[in-house]
């Protein structure tokens, strides 16, 4: 499938284009390539705002000596059911691990849930990154 290419300007400020520059130097690319990029992302976003089908991944990185806090988190992941599809567990060092876990849902609902993980006690940073998708029906 071919599309159209459509040529605009855009007017930044020089700095900023300096450094954006600086990006798509590093990346080996074009100017259009990344502002493509950047958009494609933007659309995304937007998407998942909407309250769309989506999936997610959440990133925890937590103090595994926080009094229960594997335990919570295990329970806060059963609670959401259907909508946790995987998780990772990392040992980072003595004191810290990485887990991701990989979610399905509406989106409002797995930013409710992420925001849940992202506020127990002993997590002390992490994300969300999510994309609105057309998944097909489960059965």
């Amino acid at each position: 499938m071919t599309t159209e290419l459509v040529r605009f300007g855009v007017a930044m400020d020089r700095q900023l284009l300096a450094e954006f520059d600086a990006v798509v130097q590093a990346r080996g690319a074009t100017r259009s390539e990344v502002l493509r990029d950047l958009v494609r992302a933007e659309v995304a976003r937007a998407k998942v705002a909407d309250g769309a089908e989506a999936v997610a991944a959440v990133t925890l990185v937590y103090d595994h000596h926080v009094r229960d806090l594997s335990e919570r988190l295990t329970e806060l992941q059963h609670d959401m059911g259907e909508q946790v599809r995987s998780t990772m567990h990392v040992h980072l060092d003595h004191d810290h691990c990485l887990e991701v876990i990989v979610m399905q849902g509406q989106s409002h609902e797995l930013r409710t849930a992420a925001e849940r993980l992202l506020a127990t006690r002993g997590v002390t940073h992490g994300g969300i990154e999510m994309v609105a998708v057309g998944l097909p029906h489960r059965h």
